[in-house]
């Protein structure tokens, strides 16, 4: 009877341990389960990540693309015959068109319309800051500074700053005592903020090399910065300007221009800038400026090349539309 008992003990703990090992088998296959589905999710989302990257990349090289052929579409154009009426100009005109899958806003001026920041007398750049918004004497210590800072000795001017007051003022760099390079370099002088290069930098250039402006393409903030005039007769005179683009006329004569008026052409240099836009919102903006040249080997010789801001000063643009 004892072996009979131990028999029937045997079976039954046979049976218990049997569903203890397979709930843990179970348990195991459920957490390899859990494991493999968020492996798999993890892989999922990283791969779906790494093509939304990739298609970032795509739209920014598309859109970069357009907008650098916009440049060149430009300067193809420049290079017309100044007597196709076709031809674009170097007036501040928008041209916008079709390239690929972006949209393209394209314009071109002439760098005699705008203020050379080396040439310039002190009364235009004087103007020109107390256009940007800057009091009397802020005007005038700014443009002590910018004297300062082209001038090729080392002497302080009444409001100016030299190397002493960059020092004082913690600055890693000096006066370069030397012609302005680029207009960039103007964001260094002391007493300038980002704000303010922002409003000043579409009205100057270094380019143009010569002390007036050519009134017949210059921009709004150019006319403004011209002592004594006002607002009343720059817009009077746009105005006319506009009219006369229009129906294929020059640009009357700006009588508020005086002494700094000029006619020159600028040396064939223009800037230009090509805004592309693509369906899914990329904005890719390319600013170029460039002289043309007689060369044949060398027709366009690049000086500037940057990739500019988004939004493109809505006064540079205002001489008219196409």
């Amino acid at each position: 009877m004892a072996r009979i008992r131990g028999g029937a003990d045997a079976g039954l703990g046979g049976g218990t341990m049997r569903p203890r090992q397979d709930g843990v088998a179970l348990i195991l296959v459920l957490w390899v389960i859990t494991l493999l589905a968020v492996i798999a999710g993890n892989f999922a989302f990283s791969m779906r990540a790494e093509a939304r990257i990739a298609h970032n990349h795509l739209s920014a090289a598309q859109a970069r693309g357009a907008a650098d052929a916009g440049v060149h579409l430009a300067w193809l154009e420049l290079m017309k015959p100044p007597a196709d009426p076709l031809r674009w100009q170097g007036d501040g005109a928008l041209h916008e068109l079709v390239l690929g899958e972006a949209v393209v806003r394209i314009t071109i001026l002439d760098e005699s319309g705008k203020i050379d920041l080396n040439m310039a007398p002190d009364a235009l750049l004087k103007g020109l800051f107390t256009f940007a918004g800057l009091s009397e004497e802020a005007s005038a210590a700014l443009l002590d500074a910018v004297l300062d800072w082209r001038d090729r000795d080392a002497l302080r001017r009444l409001h100016g700053a030299e190397e002493e007051d960059y020092r004082a003022a913690g600055k890693a760099f000096v006066p370069s005592n030397a012609p302005f390079e680029t207009v960039d370099e103007l964001q260094q002088v002391l007493g300038m903020n980002p704000a303010l290069y922002r409003k000043l930098a579409p009205a100057l250039t270094v380019y143009s090399r010569q002390a007036g402006m050519n009134a017949a393409i210059a921009p709004r903030e150019v006319l403004l910065a011209i002592p004594g005039v006002n607002k009343e007769l720059v817009e009077q005179f746009l105005q006319q300007r506009r009219e006369a683009l229009a129906a294929g006329r020059k640009a009357p004569p700006f009588a508020g221009a005086g002494a700094f008026f000029s006619m020159s052409s600028g040396a064939g240099t223009y800037s230009v800038r090509s805004e592309a836009t693509l369906a899914n919102g990329t904005v890719f903006t390319r600013e170029a400026v460039a002289r043309l040249s007689p060369d044949p080997k060398r027709p366009v010789v690049v000086l500037a090349w940057n990739e500019g801001e988004a939004a493109p000063p809505a006064s540079i643009n205002e001489i008219q539309s196409h």
